[in-house]
């Protein structure tokens, strides 16, 4: 396969014993990225409200890794990483040390049983949106056809008040 690029979403609500808050996880595991590929960009680290019924606020991030493998090994080296950190399989939506997703990859959609590309539930998330339009703005969702600059703007633009 050809070199490709992806955009991975990185977040942490648990504080790690060695490593520290949710914030200093995410700065470690984006520099735990290069064992896949270059990091070709990086967003800056926010906070954001839990989903479901964690407690916790979350330290999100976003990056760009440029890699030869498919989506599925690339999965799997980063489902190794999140068990490195002390991942454990659990509640879905539960306190987590280490949360690494597949947004998009530069070659399109992708489908497995395991695995959907891109991530399933990205355009409605803001703590996704947001850091990935800071580093990718013009990279276009091949299912919509809008940048990330676009669906972060239609996420997160103010309703307008009912008359």
């Amino acid at each position: 396969m050809r070199q490709a690029r992806y955009l991975l979403a990185l977040g942490s609500n648990m504080r790690h014993a060695a490593l520290g808050s949710p914030r200093e996880v995410v700065a470690t595991a984006i520099a735990a990225l290069a064992e896949i590929g270059p990091v070709t960009a990086r967003s800056r680290i926010i906070e954001s409200a839990p989903l479901g019924p964690s407690l916790r606020r979350y330290a999100n991030a976003a990056a760009l890794v440029e890699s030869e493998l498919e989506p599925a090994h690339m999965l799997a080296l980063l489902k190794r990483i999140e068990r490195r950190f002390g991942r454990r399989r659990g509640q879905r939506w539960s306190a987590r040390v280490l949360d690494l997703d597949i947004v998009l990859w530069s070659g399109g959609a992708w489908s497995s049983p395991e695995l959907s590309v891109p991530h399933r539930e990205f355009r409605r998330r803001s703590f996704v949106l947001g850091p990935a339009a800071q580093i990718a703005g013009d990279w276009r969702d091949p299912l919509s056809g809008l940048s990330l600059r676009q669906l972060n703007a239609r996420l997160t633009k103010p309703s307008p008040l009912p008359r």
